[in-house]
């Protein structure tokens, strides 16, 4: 059942990290990460490691979102020739 509540989570907001994730559903953050792996397994999101540093000290985190999704285009551009 939490893998659908995450699968959900990751539609509503969109590119997030797995610690948003468990922060925003009350869920441990190895319970988030297995099912972010079951997920990506079935192709159902994207993932990638990330590290970012929090007052030197390295974080590592899992950046996440929806399969096959492609952000529409910044308003303003140019259109292509």
């Amino acid at each position: 059942m939490t893998t659908a509540n995450i699968l959900q989570h990751i539609k509503k907001h969109g590119q997030i990290r797995d610690a948003e994730i468990a922060r925003a559903l009350g869920l441990g953050l190895g319970t988030v990460r297995t099912s972010l792996d079951d997920l990506s397994a079935k192709g159902q999101i994207a993932c990638c490691s990330v590290t970012r540093y929090d007052e030197g000290k390295p974080v590592h985190e899992i950046l996440c979102r929806l399969s096959g999704y492609v952000p529409p285009a910044a308003p303003g551009r140019k259109p292509k020739n």
